[in-house]
């Protein structure tokens, strides 16, 4: 039986034994918590010694939502806009060109990071970089997308599709052609289409592996392990198989807009039985309600500021069916877990989980709702009630240059204020879960996630910004919430609470060191680029021709 013995400063989030100095680990368990002197006597003679002295032991923390193979895809298989810093439109032609000339055998090119500003850019943009294959351009946070001509040609992006999808999700020019720019529904269409190997996709998630581990995380919940790459599933399924998957993920399977429950829970449920093993565990269904707020896709509670009339993207906006997914998704013991930015979506999204609980009888079946960008007392207290899981991104709630101004155009400075409540989850009692949304997001950090989360600011002069004002602070939460929002409230989301997020006997022995106490909030000292634009110009997100064509 290999045993070991972990010496050091134990941060164990066992509200019974918060602390301790030694852990004795049997065959990957946790055997025993406690002092270094029980530990010995309770080991073999030939046990390991693992000795961390005054650093700090950490259960392995947990993202709650992420995308893997699409966090490996663009770190090494798309042009990185990102290197450009703060949106700069010359720059990102630098960049695409020097990728596509070191890479002249592939025979489509991706570019992503793109950061827009107030010039309106179409397909010629892009022509002029590259006309002779397929290139696309996508945007930070992955829901618009600008295409060059021959992109558009092998999508079969033209005045038909625009039509089908309508002119706020594919922009036409005045003749009714489209322009190359499109967001949402038809992104998500297009992107898993374009011709991606398992092989390819085995390198992305190898590259991801390899990273979220140097961050500290040792399990993940991809949100739509299939919603970028269609293939995703098999390839997560042969690492595993191989021996060299080693950050267990938690993941729900992709559902299209309102698509038929009952066929799509069968066919997640069969996945399940084929592909789910101890480091790839299949846990239900991920939907997309609505956009993002910056793309004026989010959907809101009321309409734009600055186009009256229009609230956002209702997406998966069919009450019934989501009610229906819901309840197959709980005959299944899965979860539904949803993308939902604007506060419209999180009230429609509670409806239907009220409803479902109706037919299932279940308060516990812990849907998830991603990101929260605005919410009402009402729904904080619902989602309580609901047994929902309360995804939220302590590294948004800054009020950043540029972003925050571009939200109050939008919906107002009162509920810009109001962006990205914590604290009030907890108080009515949520499950509350950190995440970052790597790499939409393109931060990944503990020690950051901690400080905003507590200061609802970022420190003076960090990644190069100073003066900010902390948005929101009633909302702020304690370091303690925070470590739980990594940890234990992540394996309750996944129902692995029994084997993960906290160092217990016969807990797996997951576990991350740090030379810091989080508990003291060490300021954070580095970062992945934080991206802003220290400049918003009013802009027209919705197509200029949407009227005149429809």
């Amino acid at each position: 039986m290999k045993q070991t013995i972990i010496l050091g400063n134990i941060i164990t989030m066992d509200e019974k034994r918060p602390f301790a100095k030694a852990a004795l680990v049997k065959n990957g368990v946790f055997a025993h918590i406690g002092s270094a002197e029980e530990a010995k006597k309770l080991a073999d003679a030939d046990a390991q010694i693992l000795d961390y002295g005054d650093n700090f032991i950490y259960p392995g923390f947990i993202e709650s939502h992420c995308h893997g193979s699409f966090a490996g895809e663009r770190a090494i298989g798309q042009a990185n806009l990102m290197q450009a810093g703060l949106t700069n439109y010359p720059k990102y032609r630098e960049i695409i060109k020097e990728f596509i000339a070191k890479n002249p055998q592939r025979d489509f090119y991706v570019a992503a990071g793109w950061v827009e500003n107030e010039e309106y850019v179409d397909k010629s943009f892009l022509d002029e970089i590259c006309s002779e294959k397929p290139l696309f351009m996508q945007t930070g946070g992955g829901h618009s997308m600008l295409l060059n001509t021959k992109a558009m040609e092998w999508a079969g992006v033209d005045a038909e599709y625009a039509k089908k999808w309508g002119y706020d999700l594919v922009h036409v020019d005045k003749n009714g052609e489209p322009d190359g720019y499109l967001c949402e529904g038809p992104l998500f269409e297009i992107v898993p289409k374009l011709p991606t190997t398992v092989r390819d996709i085995k390198e992305y998630l190898l590259s991801w592996q390899d990273y979220a581990f140097s961050r500290g995380y040792t399990a993940v919940g991809d949100a739509g392990a299939e919603a970028i790459h269609r293939a995703a599933p098999q390839a997560y399924y042969e690492l595993q198989e191989e021996g060299k998957l080693k950050l267990r993920t938690y993941a729900w399977m992709y559902v299209t807009d309102n698509a038929d429950a009952k066929t799509e829970i069968a066919r997640i449920a069969a996945q399940r039985a084929e592909m789910s093993g101890e480091y790839f565990h299949i846990v239900g269904a991920k939907a997309f309600l609505d956009g993002v707020t910056e793309a004026h896709t989010g959907w809101q509670n009321q309409d734009y500021l600055d186009t009256p009339g229009y609230h956002g993207a209702e997406r998966y906006n069919d009450h019934d069916k989501m009610v229906q997914l819901i309840a197959e998704a709980n005959k299944e013991g899965m979860s539904v877990h949803v993308h939902s930015e604007g506060g419209g979506a999180t009230h429609y999204m509670l409806g239907c989980i009220e409803d479902a609980e109706k037919i299932t009888g279940n308060k516990d079946q812990r849907n998830v709702l991603a990101h929260l960008h605005f919410v009402t007392d009402e729904d904080i207290r619902r989602m309580a009630e609901t047994g929902s899981v309360a995804a939220v991104p302590p590294l948004w709630s800054p009020a950043v240059p540029g972003v925050y101004d571009q939200e109050i155009i939008f919906v107002g400075k009162e509920l810009a204020d109001q962006a990205y409540p914590i604290k009030s989850f907890y108080d009515a009692g949520a499950n509350v879960v950190f995440h970052s949304d790597y790499p939409v997001s393109p931060m990944l950090d503990i020690k950051l996630s901690i400080y905003t989360a507590e200061k609802r600011n970022v420190p003076a002069g960090f990644m190069g910004i100073d003066g900010l004002k902390a948005r929101n602070l009633k909302e702020a939460i304690t370091r303690e919430q925070s470590l739980r929002a990594m940890t234990i409230n992540v394996a309750r989301q996944f129902h692995q609470e029994h084997r993960l997020g906290s160092i217990e006997v016969d807990k797996i022995a997951n576990m991350t060191v740090f030379d810091c106490d989080f508990k003291k909030s060490p300021r954070p000292t580095s970062s992945p680029p934080l991206l802003m634009a220290k400049k918003f110009t009013k802009r027209n997100f919705r197509n200029k021709y949407h009227k005149k064509n429809t």
